[in-house]
């Protein structure tokens, strides 16, 4: 079992506000849902994307809603619009530690990770070297498929899921984004991409992805450089 070891107060702090910034998020989105669910009722529907909802807020003063109805969805409106604030607020404090931070720097150098994601990673892993390896950081964010055996034959099953799901969920947030653009390379551009995604589904290659890039973090920030193209994975690692 690996242990990471007592985080700083520094890092304590920056942790804070992506907590909090987690909870505000998560908040903005149950909110955007009952306004979109009360609109419907109405007939008031919008394309789906957190960047439509503002259409549907600037158009409610003209919507052909009951008075009182009304009243609910311009409190929902306001709430929406100062977690929108609140949101903008925590994430200017989190690039400003990114900054000054040399390996959550480093971090964002990795395609898929922005100063969000790095100094999630940074604060999270003070000492990376604690980790044998990158596989052993990747089983830690619950990244590696699960073992079963059955017959004396072992199976890989689903990932694991455990450890930090905050961590994990922003990695294949990231590496959503990046297979999402894959298909679009010139030919010899992203050659694994693009195998990978004919031999797994979507999901499952966004996964597959974020495996590899806690492998790739876990090597910058040991070594204290910045990600190349080129960067070798060890085998194993």
């Amino acid at each position: 079992m690996t242990f990471v070891p007592v985080k700083t107060e520094a890092s304590q702090g920056v942790l804070m506000l992506h907590r909090s910034r987690d909870l505000l998020v998560r908040q903005r989105t149950m909110l955007i849902n009952a306004l979109r669910a009360h609109l419907a009722e109405f007939g008031i529907i919008a394309a789906k994307g957190r960047g439509k909802v503002a259409d549907l807020i600037a158009g409610l003063e003209d919507a052909a809603v009951p008075a009182l109805a009304l009243v609910a969805l311009r409190q929902i409106a306001e709430q929406i619009e100062a977690c929108d604030q609140r949101i903008e607020a925590l994430e200017k404090e989190i690039v400003g530690w990114h900054r000054t931070d040399e390996a959550s720097r480093n971090l964002a150098t990795i395609p898929g990770i922005g100063p969000i994601t790095a100094s999630a990673l940074a604060a999270s892993v003070p000492d990376p070297a604690a980790f044998d390896g990158g596989r052993k950081l990747a089983a830690w964010l619950g990244l590696v498929p699960r073992q079963n055996s059955t017959g004396g034959k072992g199976r890989l099953g689903a990932i694991t899921k455990a450890g930090d799901s905050y961590l994990r969920r922003l990695l294949v947030i990231g590496a959503t984004s990046v297979l999402r653009h894959a298909r679009d390379k010139a030919p010899g551009k992203a050659d694994w991409l693009k195998a990978l995604l004919e031999r797994k589904s979507a999901r499952q290659a966004s996964v597959a992805l974020a495996n590899k890039m806690a492998r790739i973090a876990r090597s910058i920030m040991v070594r204290g450089e910045v990600y190349r193209e080129t960067y070798p994975v060890p085998q194993g690692a």
